[in-house]
């Protein structure tokens, strides 16, 4: 690891050129946020009630119209008298005039009060996913996770294997043609399947983007860099209700966000835009590539390699280069089962992946918390969003302040004491305190999610950063995919969804512990150096690789 930092730093060090690609990599997670927004936007239910159907009426009732008809056919429900967004009316068929006798399911299809969020036709409205086909929706929200879940493990894997620019490149051909399909969608099937292969490609996207932002960058800008990418994500999804409204129809805004991923590969898709990750060339073996992206950042950041008065350092680069290459003519890829064999990066990692889960499926229940009766579409995706930015920016005064742990320590806590006293005191606290409370849940579980990225990504060692912040990520949109689970049955999970999350909110707080500090340590480049990340150098310890002094340059041969 040590060797690597040398060479980065002769290289230019977090030059101007680095400085530049880490921050241009911000601009794509604004489509990531459209993305990430379209779910709740595509699934949004809006008001409905049953279309009249004038054959099931008395012959006296059938000459109705308008109002008429629907009081003749439609139940009003409840002390606000709404029509019932399922049922008909019963007639006994042998009177001519008769009052109802019961009800019955609808007919004719529906009437829906449009626009929602800003759509006068969703797949929703399309396919009647109301009622009996309700159940379809939540399906479909678990299968856009799912496909997110599985594009973390599996494109995860294949950064570390293939790359960081090969997974992005991929990805992004793969969501551009996948999220165009999806406009084009003939049923709600093919529509399932599309946004299963769509959240997975986008995954891929995602998690190269960010891996690969992270390695360009030294400690002391890790914090910024990474985290502040989440300011472009919420700005995507504060613009997609307006797109919505521009829009109008699902499958145009489809065929807009597939456009947004087209133009992101036709600029980024460009290696001067994206290039491979020298660190993770250096780790497995291939200083060759390293060199001449290494050698394109030194000449981008103002210095020239060849200049002889650089020789020096340029001749102490080639020698460190040639050095992490000998004995190894192939390159040396590694699988994130070496963690078995370690005993602090498999904990580490378990840990972090454990309480991104945990924010996952808690997030829903403080929404749900704030929200609980049916809420119209723009409250909760505003509030969500809002939140998300704040969150952002208290890791960013805080994170390099405090340290990784003690924030995750504190926003852990903070998440587990709100969830409790909501459980404990939904009968007996008024209004305003459980709006706070849930706020303030919201609140530190975007702050622990976005944390537990960068902490797992700081731990985990190069040779494997792929797979193993792949499985951290994952372990989120497992969490996320409880909320529409427990919907499938009617809501009558929600309960047991929040005790049994709140209670692992607060063994979390334990495991925090264990975690070792990363601000200010060098990325450990194998899984030798990720086990050596026990003891942190804010507190006495030897301090980290790329904080190590140069070594004296190599002599000039005589």
């Amino acid at each position: 690891m040590e060797s690597e930092t040398r060479v980065l730093r002769a290289a230019g060090g977090f030059g101007r050129a680095r400085r530049l690609l880490a921050a241009a990599s911000w601009l794509p997670c604004v489509a990531l946020g459209l993305a990430l927004g379209s779910e709740p936007l595509l699934t949004a239910l809006p008001a409905h009630y049953c279309r009249p159907d004038p054959a099931l009426l008395p012959p006296a009732l059938r000459v109705l119209r308008g109002p008429a008809l629907l009081d003749a056919s439609v139940p009003r429900l409840g002390p606000a008298r709404a029509r019932s967004p399922c049922l008909l009316l019963r007639y006994p068929e042998s009177a001519s005039r008769a009052r109802p006798n019961g009800t019955r399911p609808c007919t004719r299809g529906w009437y829906y009060t449009l626009p929602a969020a800003g759509l006068l036709r969703s797949p929703v409205t399309q396919w009647n996913l109301v009622c009996e086909d309700g159940w379809k929706v939540p399906l479909e929200q678990m299968s856009h996770l799912l496909g997110w879940l599985l594009g973390c493990v599996l494109l995860g894997a294949g950064c570390d294997w293939f790359g960081r620019r090969a997974v992005f490149v991929a990805s992004l051909v793969l969501a551009t043609g996948l999220g165009a399909s999806e406009a084009l969608a003939a049923s709600f099937p093919a529509l399932l399947a599309l946004r299963l292969l769509h959240g997975g490609a986008l995954a891929g996207f995602s998690l190269a983007l960010y891996v690969a932002r992270l390695e360009l960058c030294d400690p002391p800008h890790r914090l910024v860099f990474s985290v502040a990418a989440g300011l472009f994500s919420v700005l995507g999804t504060l613009l997609l209700p307006g797109l919505a409204l521009l829009a109008q129809d699902w499958r145009l805004l489809q065929g807009l966000s597939a456009l947004v991923t087209g133009l992101l590969l036709l600029f980024w898709g460009f290696p001067s835009l994206f290039p491979e990750s020298p660190r993770w060339l250096l780790a497995t073996g291939q200083p060759a590539r390293a060199r001449k992206i290494l050698w394109h950042f030194a000449e981008a950041g103002g210095a020239d390699p060849e200049d002889s008065s650089e020789e020096e350092s340029s001749l102490a680069t080639a020698t460190e280069l040639d050095m992490l290459g000998a004995g190894s003519p192939q390159p040396r890829y590694h699988s994130i089962l070496e963690l078995r064999h370690t005993c602090i990066a498999w904990r580490n990692g378990l840990i972090l992946g454990f309480s991104s889960l945990i924010c996952g499926g808690i997030r829903a229940s403080f929404l749900r918390s704030l929200t609980p009766s049916e809420p119209a579409f723009y409250q909760p995706y505003f509030l969500g969003a809002g939140l998300e930015a704040i969150a952002t920016v208290f890791l960013l005064l805080t994170g390099d302040r405090w340290g990784r742990r003690p924030v995750l320590l504190l926003g852990t806590l903070v998440m587990g004491l709100a969830s409790l006293l909501l459980l404990a005191g939904t009968q007996y606290l008024p209004e305003w305190t459980m709006w706070s409370l849930s706020v303030l849940g919201l609140l530190a579980s975007q702050a622990v999610s976005a944390l537990s990225s960068l902490f797992a990504a700081e731990v985990l060692p190069t040779v494997t950063r792929g797979a193993g912040l792949g499985l951290v990520l994952g372990a989120g949109f497992l969490g996320q995919a409880a909320a529409p689970l427990a919907d499938l049955h009617g809501r009558r999970g929600f309960f047991l969804h929040h005790v049994v999350f709140a209670s692992f909110a607060i063994l979390a707080l334990l495991c925090v512990l264990l975690l070792p500090e990363s601000r200010g340590r060098g990325l450990p480049a194998s899984v030798q150096d990720a086990d050596r990340l026990c003891r942190s150098p804010l507190r006495g310890g030897r301090p980290g690789p790329d904080h190590l002094p140069l070594l004296p340059p190599t002599p000039r041969p005589q």
